[in-house]
């Protein structure tokens, strides 16, 4: 069986671009949930100071993250001018083609933390009935 993925991307918000930010984000989220089906999770979390955000993506497996990932550097263009990239956090075993893309993108200073191995726990996908 196939082990989700959690994939969350930490970013800096740009001064004076928070508000154009939201707006581009909403559009890039309602996109990806029409286009990306696979995509089962797709949050954005700004801190109090609105200085600072992540965004959480949550795949079923590999390939569904791996499909999530097409198409994604026009969009990333993009979202540069309103946030830089800290670091990227990886909690599963990505394919090979999405680990190299990101060693592409994190050869650029960025920080990249990969924790391959599940232990055990699990997603509830629908909560259950009482």
């Amino acid at each position: 069986m196939s082990e989700p993925i959690i994939f969350i991307s930490h970013q800096k918000v740009k001064e004076g671009k928070l508000e154009g930010y939201k707006q581009y984000y909403r559009q890039v989220a309602e996109q990806a949930k029409a286009e990306k089906p696979g995509t089962i999770a797709h949050l954005a979390y700004l801190n109090e100071e609105g200085a600072e955000l992540s965004i959480i993506h949550i795949f079923p497996d590999a390939g569904s993250m791996e499909a999530h990932m097409k198409g994604v550097d026009e969009l990333a263009k993009k979202a540069y001018e309103y946030v830089e990239i800290l670091s990227f956090e990886i909690y599963g075993k990505p394919t090979d083609t999405v680990l190299e893309n990101m060693m592409r993108i994190v050869g650029s200073g960025i920080a990249l933390n990969i924790k391959p191995q599940l232990i055990g726990g699990y997603i509830r996908f629908k909560p259950e009935q009482v």
